[in-house]
């Protein structure tokens, strides 16, 4: 049987970045990230974080458990895991793969918790946890008990969450998150009634009933035309959230194919024109990562597409390619005041066989965005891991309040945090430390 590897650390491979005025009063820096391995345990696709002993500090929570900050030593289970956890099919057995050695399931074994979010869900001033599930099945948020080590009481939110990208956020403006999904062949959110927060959460679709299946993959939110309103975006297009939502109307749909189908999706204004573009990979299972360029032909939204990494080294920049980009993040990681990709290989996604590459090296990288005088873009690639990957979730946080943000990996190698580490440099050092480009 294998155990929780407590305080595993090590400096991640190769995590190089210049940080700019909005943190160290534009000081070159050279960026590595501290690898602490948490578990090496699979019970869950995602990890997240919360305050869950409410001591001000940031825990991290996968699967059944939680991991108290700020060392993260110490492990509380706050669920059972042998029912709300389990593995999706066969049982728990030792596998041995290259590189690998861990806890895994036979036929090809999936968990039942694919995405981890947190947040005082009843309001008693206490994070609780929102584990939203597989896909067709429940998701269910934990109440905190406020201490204590017994378990936490489950209650179901919403019986069928589909697509394979989930979220838990405010769509809808009113400062209050709601869980975005498609469910029984619609996309649509689910609200809590906050009178009564353990009692089924409403369900709201905003599509026609399209028979979306329960494996569909990309889906994100983000304000594509400007008005200040979420819209949702998905691999087909984008929805337009109306003026108002009341009598729950159907959105309006602008089709617009972003790939067969990647990860999380952002509307993000790549290129500093004021117009929102969009960030997606573009096969969960495959390959590709992308930013589609938005421009307009009169009061038509149009986009064009920009695919800097794919299936051969030579289509990105910098010679990098992975597969099975099925996690993606966007936050500014350097402080220069850009958003920047965080994304990975997830690990035997369906087993050993029947994707891409499944048995290469489960990196994990974040892209920095780069705006040349041009007015072009670059997204230059640093390797944060080459051992850990992503799951179906990859988060980006400061879980230290040092304004740097670190990274939190859940999957089936364990659980992993990697606390982001900044050392001034000198010019020549950060000149010496930067990916080369490929030779034209």
């Amino acid at each position: 049987m294998h155990f929780p590897c407590y305080g595993r650390l090590r400096l991640a491979l190769g995590i190089l970045a210049i940080a700019f005025p909005a943190l160290h009063a534009a000081t070159p820096a050279i960026i590595s990230f501290k690898k602490q391995q948490l578990s090496d345990q699979f019970w869950a696709e995602g990890a997240n974080v919360g305050d869950f002993n409410k001591d001000g500090v940031l825990d991290v929570v996968s699967g059944p458990y939680w991991w108290a900050g700020p060392d993260f030593q110490k492990r509380q289970q706050y669920a059972p895991a042998d029912a709300a956890f389990e593995l999706k099919l066969g049982p728990i057995t030792t596998v041995k793969v290259p590189g690998f050695e861990g806890v895994l399931g036979t036929n090809n074994a999936y968990s039942k918790n694919f995405l981890a979010f947190s947040g005082d869900i009843n309001r008693d001033g206490w994070d609780d946890i929102l584990i939203l599930g597989f896909p067709g099945e429940k998701s269910s948020w934990y109440e905190n008990p406020k201490g204590g080590t017994a378990l936490w009481a489950e209650h179901v939110a919403i019986d069928v969450t589909d697509n394979e990208s989930p979220t838990f956020l405010d769509l809808t403006g009113d400062g209050i998150p709601e869980i975005v999904c498609a469910s029984k062949g619609s996309y649509g959110y689910a609200t809590p009634d906050p009178k009564q927060p353990t009692e089924p959460w409403t369900w709201h679709a905003i599509t026609p009933n399209n028979n979306y299946h329960k494996f569909t993959h990309g889906m994100g939110v983000g304000d594509v035309n400007g008005d200040g309103r979420m819209d949702l975006l998905e691999k087909d297009g984008w929805w337009e959230q109306p003026v108002s939502l009341a009598g729950d109307p159907v959105w309006t749909l602008h089709r617009w194919p972003f790939g067969v189908g990647g990860a999380q999706m952002f509307a993000y204004d790549v290129n500093g024109d004021g117009l929102n573009d969009v960030i997606t990979s573009l096969s969960a299972h495959g390959y590709g990562l992308a930013w589609f360029e938005q421009y307009r032909e009169g009061n038509e939204i149009k986009f064009k597409e920009h695919t800097f990494m794919n299936k051969e080294p030579s289509e990105n920049r910098y010679g990098v390619k992975f597969s099975q980009l099925h996690a993606v993040d966007l936050i500014d990681v350097d402080g220069d005041g850009l958003k920047d990709i965080v994304t990975g290989k997830r690990f035997w996604a369906h087993g050993p066989a029947g994707d891409p590459e499944p048995g290469a090296t489960p990196v994990l990288y974040w892209f920095r965005l780069v705006r040349n005088p041009d007015h072009s873009v670059d997204f230059v690639p640093y390797r944060v891991d080459d051992a850990s990957g992503v799951g179906t979730q990859v988060v980006a946080r400061d879980i230290n309040g040092d304004r740097a943000p670190d990274l939190i990996v859940g999957n089936k190698r364990g659980v992993f945090v990697f606390t982001q580490q900044r050392k001034p440099a000198t010019a020549e050092e950060w000149k010496n430390a930067q990916p080369t480009p490929l030779q034209p």
